[in-house]
């Protein structure tokens, strides 16, 4: 630990603790009101903003890049002026602390591409989590480091001023490409930085032709490397957490001419329900050095309840990649021989796992569908059906257009297979099906991984056009066919029916930049399909 000088970034605090370590992190989170686990983890929480503010995420409007954005509900304008207000604000609040920690760290495995990071916050918590998430440097590289490539400015518990042009509440998470920083106000939430150095990568690898990526990856004991790409609760991060293949990582990858290689450090899990027997990996990683945000701790025992979500259902845990068993280190891997997209289909229309054309798989990439369990509101009993495009749209920069074909190519170029695999319902939508059991879809993984599965017989799907396999070593072969679970023939053609058109619907936005091939490559509606019929293949 060292302390360093932060003037060239505006601020004059004398007392800056500099990637200090996780027992003296803890021994100052405590005094900030971290606790303690039974794990030896550091219980913490993130005050009235526990998930990310998407709506209140600005990028400002510059010559570097304005030709370049996907300007719009994801991507919304900032005046260089008003990120300058913004930025004076929190370099003014962090100059009246005592103290302050820095952490500095890389972003990608790959030293051909990665980028150096700086973190300045007032939160112990804060500095913990990003040295998590971040790749560590030993002391000779952080002796060397010299200048960062980007700087996040975290005053999160500074409220933002609402007055300052285009901002619509006191919370602001405001990149600027051409500053090279982030600044962070009104909201202690930790995820805001990691997403932010993830928004950067986003942007700037695309523009090199390496193919930034929201997923987990894995690497068999030959070599061969599967990404799978998911949204929350689709099973991305559990499923990638397995006993016999090395973890890359569990959220961001980027694909070079050279291969996959990990964004961050660390590992970002989902902790609602965590159980040591359905992710004994992820559970056992969490120990000394793991940050627990805003999960529910018994006050005497200090055993986490990972089924209490009073305070949020979006608890987390952070910790460093080497806390999993199966890590490899370095993060880096060969060509993906397997993509895996994974959703969670609350309608139980589609097939646990399909196999798709490269123009299928563009549009199942671009879509990034999966669907929600309704809640609890007087009469809604229906399935919530949600896009995000490339599996992760609150990140994207470019048009999902730009990331697609992008995947495509390199898919072409390594001959990598892709796979539509669906963890949610069979039998009938949520409340009338059963959820695919867990062993299932881990069969399926590893039919796809020892190449079983490619050699099987398949069947076209008339509405969805998937193929989809006759057999699956140690899956009921009923279970492979989407409709021969339900008891009702012409609900189940209803219910498909229904989400083809809220595929279609959705894909219209996307249209224009997809081309034909990759539009006409979604489901098809009665009047369409006249002549599809299901039938088998090679």
């Amino acid at each position: 630990m060292t302390s360093i000088d932060l003037a060239q970034h505006g601020i004059i605090v004398a007392d800056t603790l500099r990637n200090a370590s996780p027992p003296l992190l803890y021994e100052e989170a405590l005094k900030q009101g971290g606790i303690i686990t039974n794990k030896g983890a550091l219980a913490c929480e993130s005050g009235a903003k526990t998930g990310r503010c998407p709506g209140d995420k600005r990028i400002v409007n510059e010559a570097l890049v304005n030709e370049d954005v996907w300007w719009g509900d994801v991507n919304i304008k900032m005046d260089p002026v008003a990120f300058a207000m913004n930025r004076q604000h929190a370099v003014g609040y962090l100059n009246t602390l005592d103290r302050l920690y820095v952490i500095d760290g890389y972003a990608g495995w790959d030293e051909r591409y990665r980028l150096k990071i700086r973190v300045i916050t007032e939160s112990a918590y804060h500095a913990l989590f990003m040295r998590n998430m971040l790749i560590r440097p030993s002391e000779e590289e952080l002796g060397q480091f010299g200048d960062p490539d980007f700087t996040i400015i975290n005053a999160g518990k500074f409220a933002a001023n609402p007055f300052v042009p285009g901002l619509t509440s006191d919370t602001s998470i405001a990149l600027s490409f051409e500053n090279r920083e982030l600044v962070i106000l009104g909201t202690e939430y930790a995820g805001e930085m990691k997403k932010g150095v993830f928004t950067l990568m986003h942007y700037l690898m695309p523009k090199t032709g390496v193919l930034s990526m929201h997923c987990s990856a894995n690497e068999g004991p030959d070599g061969d490397v599967s990404l799978f790409f998911g949204l929350s609760g689709t099973g991305k991060t559990t499923l990638s957490a397995d006993a016999d293949r090395k973890l890359i990582g569990d959220d961001e990858h980027c694909w070079s001419d050279h291969g996959v290689f990990n964004i961050e450090g660390g590992c970002y899990a989902k902790a609602v329900n965590l159980s040591e027997d359905k992710e004994p990996e992820i559970f056992e990683a969490i120990h000394f050095g793991t940050v627990l945000e805003n999960v529910v701790v018994e006050p005497t025992t200090r055993i986490v309840d990972y089924t209490d979500t009073s305070l949020t259902p979006n608890t987390r845990a952070s910790y460093p990649i080497e806390h999993m068993e199966g890590a490899k280190l370095p993060c880096i891997g060969g060509h993906p021989k397997n993509i895996i997209l994974l959703t969670c289909d609350a309608f139980g229309v589609l097939p646990p796992v399909s196999s798709l054309t490269p123009e299928q798989t563009m549009y199942h990439f671009i879509s990034g569908y999966t669907a929600k369990v309704a809640g609890t509101e007087q009469d809604v009993k229906e399935p919530i059906a949600t896009f995000s495009a490339c599996y992760g749209e609150a990140f994207l920069v470019w048009h999902p257009a730009k990331y697609a074909e992008l995947l495509a190519e390199k898919m072409k170029q390594h001959s990598a297979h892709a796979w539509l695999v669906n963890t949610g319902w069979v039998g009938g939508r949520h409340g009338v099906g059963e959820r695919i059991p867990l062993k299932y879809t881990r069969q399926i993984i590893d039919s796809i991984h020892n190449g079983s599965l490619a050699k099987q017989e398949f069947a076209v799907d008339p509405i969805f056009g998937l193929r989809i396999p006759k057999s699956c070593e140690g899956v009921p072969s009923e279970l492979l066919s989407p409709e021969s679970g339900w008891k009702d023939a012409d609900e189940y053609n209803r219910t498909a029916e229904k989400l083809a058109r809220l595929f279609n619907e959705n894909f219209q936005t996307y249209a224009t930049g997809a081309g034909e091939s990759v539009s006409s490559a979604g489901p098809l509606l009665t009047a369409k399909r006249s002549n599809r019929r299901r039938s088998s293949v090679g």
